[in-house]
């Protein structure tokens, strides 16, 4: 099941997960640093999103008390719950 979300309190514009089973099968970012969020997104592809969630969840970016990788756990949070 494919899920947007718009982030936010980060740089990026949207996120786009594909969950399937409970397993992450395609992550993508629209906006933010390109670098750091495609890597992420390549780190998590193949992860069960409850251990993704639980890794990322409350990382912090410059004291913003958030982050592209804590919200894209709360994407994947509300992806799973559909």
């Amino acid at each position: 099941m494919v899920h947007s979300y718009i982030p936010r309190g980060v740089c990026s514009r949207k996120i786009t997960v594909d969950v399937e089973d409970g397993i992450i099968k395609d992550c993508r970012f629209t906006g933010g640093c390109n670098g750091n969020t495609t890597g992420v997104a390549a780190l998590v592809k193949g992860m069960k999103a409850e251990d993704a969630i639980n890794k990322l969840r409350g990382i912090d970016c410059n004291g913003r008390g958030t982050s592209c990788p804590d919200q894209l756990a709360i994407c994947l949070e509300e992806a799973i719950r559909k």
